[in-house]
Formats: structure tokens, C-alpha cells, sequence
């Protein structure tokens, strides 16, 4: 995703761009290949991130127009849980960039939303006009329209010490996500970690449509570490844990969910939506996060290459900012700016997550 949209940036900037992939657009291995993300400014106090989430929902709105296909549905979004620091950030920084926003206490939380139980002392922020992408569909379409455009799409493997030395290239940008430290492990190892990430879809009861995006905006607990999403397109109400998962090789590693995930899965259900308590379990996903140290992306300059740039560490929330990470990259390339320290390379701090 970020390489797709970077491609994007620079084909509208008149670039000629070729784009590689080793297993193809979205494809079941990447971090981008999943069926749903959550699209969302609530950022606590990091207003970047709500600036480029808001000016991001219009232009995959723009392609959900072009190629005349649903990539997007207003769902709104829930922050909730006891961080009321995190909750009073997170509202103010919404409002001071003009995003609506609701602020709920325990007792309204538990009368718009009786699916969920987060117990008396949790509070909540509604951002209305968030919602849901349809990532794997979103990453196609878009590809789809950059080879209408003119930009070339390859699937084959790449040698990235070959790329580097191809002077044919004006730019050479490595936006592949979880292999970037195997790429290069002499720089990247330890400062992007893929992680393993298991992904549950229940069935809601017959009839019930309390789980639909009607009724179950998405939501987010990030003081436990946990999301979910309402029932979309009958496939069934998807919840996860936020938490980092063991480190994994994402080229190699089994994608069969483990016995004892599902069991902690079937614990959050009965102790947060405990009408999905005996839900039938209808699919389930591993994927992978690529975090960095703080879970700040990392788009910089490979190190000693002038014109070689890498863009990734999306961890766990890059992919709604896709069309704002491709301007950026662009803007690096073409020298328009210098890398803001936040995603540089050098001076990363220590493993301590600071985006949620």
C-alpha cells in the first residue's frame, strides 16, 4: 500500500514508474493483504496522524469513485476505555482539526451501544465520519488504475543489492513492508519487527442486526489492546488483539490460527461482547505488523545511497494513510523536503510504543 501509493504520488508528478512485487498487489503474505482497516483521525495528541487520515479518506474516496466499487464504509469509530488523558487528547486534537467528534461516559456509552461492556469507569470518544476500508479490494483497484495510467507492475523477486546499482534509475524506493529488515539486516534488523497477528470473524445470531455497521460503529479499546468491527458484507464480526504478536518470518511463517489465540479470543468475547459469547468462529486470519521501535513509520534515506529510499513500519496503522505517505515519499524524492525527524532513520528511540 504504501508502495502503491508512492507510485501514485510520482506518476501524477510525471515520473515513469515501474513497480515490483514478489507475490503480486495485496497479496495474501502482506501486511496490506487483509479484508478490512479501520479508517480513523483519533490519534490521542499526534494531530499529523489526524491530518493525513482526513485528507487520506478523500482521495481513497476519489478512487472508490473512479473505478466504481465499494473500498469504503462510514462506520464511525469508538475510542474507548479508562485513559481519560488519551480520550481528552484525542478530542481535542479532533476538534482543533475540524473533525466532528462526541465525548461519552460510561453510562451513555452503555445505552447507544449494548453490545459492548467496558464496565462503569470506561468513557469513550465517537469520531462519526471514520469507518471501514476494504484494504485488499482498495490495493487491486488502485494498482489496477496505475497500469490504466501507464505505470508498469512486474511480479517477480527482487535483488536488492542489484536494485541499488541500477543506474538506469533516477530513484529507488524499497517499500516492502515486513522484508525490509531482511533486505537489510544490517541496518533494518531490530528497527522494524514483523510480528505474528491473528484476526477472528464471529457470526452474530440470526436475525440480530445489533452487529451490523447500522448499529456497531468500529471500535477500539487501546488501553487493552483490543479492536473490533461490526458484521460487514455478512461476513461476520471481526475483532482482534492490538498487541504485538512473536516475531516472524513473513515469507515462511504458518498461518493457522493458534488453539490458545482463539481461546483468549472466546474470553474477550463473553467480558466485552458477551452476546457473541458462543458465536460460531466462521474465518480467521494470521497476518503481520512491521512495527518500528515507537510505531512512527520509518521513510528515509537508505544510508549512503543518495537516490535509494525506504518507506515502511506501518505498525498496525499505516493503511489508512497511504495517500499521504505517497506525497510525502514523493516530496523526499524530489527534494521538496527533508525528512521530518519523526520518521527518519537515525535516532530512533528505544522499543517503547507511542502510537496507538
Amino acid at each position: 500500500m504504501f508502495g502503491a501509493w508512492t507510485a501514485c504520488a510520482l506518476k501524477d508528478r510525471g515520473w515513469r514508474v515501474t513497480m515490483i512485487d514478489q507475490h503480486g498487489p495485496a497479496n495474501s503474505r502482506a501486511s496490506s493483504g487483509g479484508e478490512t482497516r479501520i479508517i480513523r483521525s483519533g490519534y490521542g495528541n499526534l494531530a499529523i496522524y489526524a491530518r493525513w487520515a482526513g485528507a487520506s479518506l478523500l482521495e481513497w474516496l476519489g478512487l472508490e469513485l473512479r473505478v466504481q466499487e465499494r473500498l469504503f464504509v462510514k462506520t464511525g469509530a469508538l475510542f474507548l476505555g479508562s485513559d481519560s488523558t488519551w480520550l481528552a487528547d484525542t478530542a481535542r486534537t479532533l476538534r482543533d482539526e475540524g473533525v466532528p467528534c462526541e465525548r461519552l461516559e460510561s453510562a451513555e456509552l452503555r445505552r447507544r451501544y449494548p453490545q459492548l461492556e467496558f464496565g462503569d469507569r470506561a468513557g469513550a470518544v465517537l469520531e462519526p465520519a471514520a469507518g471501514v476500508l476494504f484494504a485488499r479490494r482498495a490495493v487491486q483497484a488502485l494498482v489496477r488504475v496505475l497500469g490504466q495510467d501507464g505505470v508498469e507492475l512486474t511480479a517477480r523477486h527482487v535483488d536488492a543489492r542489484a536494485a541499488i546499482r541500477d543506474d538506469h534509475a533516477d530513484a529507488v524506493i524499497f517499500a516492502t513492508g515486513a522484508w525490509l529488515p531482511m533486505l537489510f539486516p544490517d541496518i533494518l534488523e531490530g528497527v522494524i519487527v514483523p510480528t505474528r497477528q491473528e484476526v477472528f470473524f464471529f457470526g452474530a445470531p440470526a436475525g440480530d442486526a445489533r452487529y451490523s455497521a447500522v448499529h456497531l460503529p468500529a471500535w477500539v479499546a487501546f488501553d487493552e489492546g483490543i479492536y473490533g468491527l461490526p458484521d460487514l458484507e455478512c461476513r461476520g464480526v471481526k475483532i482482534a488483539v492490538d498487541g504485538h504478536g512473536p516475531v516472524v518470518d513473513p515469507e515462511t511463517m504458518d498461518r493457522i490460527v493458534s488453539v490458545d489465540a482463539l481461546a483468549r479470543m472466546r474470553d474477550l468475547l463473553r467480558t466485552r461482547m458477551p452476546g457473541l459469547a458462543d458465536a460460531p468462529l466462521l474465518e480467521s486470519r494470521v497476518c503481520q505488523y512491521e512495527n518500528t521501535a515507537d510505531g512512527h513509520f520509518l521513510m528515509d534515506r537508505l544510508p549512503g545511497h543518495d537516490r535509494v529510499w525506504i518507506a515502511g513500519g506501518g505498525s498496525g496503522h499505516g493503511f489508512k494513510h497511504g495517500p499521504a505517505v505517497g506525497r510525502y515519499m514523493a516530496d523526499l524524492v524530489e527534494g521538496r523536503r527533508e525528512p521530518d525527524p519523526m520518521f527518519q532513520l537515525a535516532g530512533r528511540p528505544p522499543r517503547r510504543r507511542a502510537v496507538y
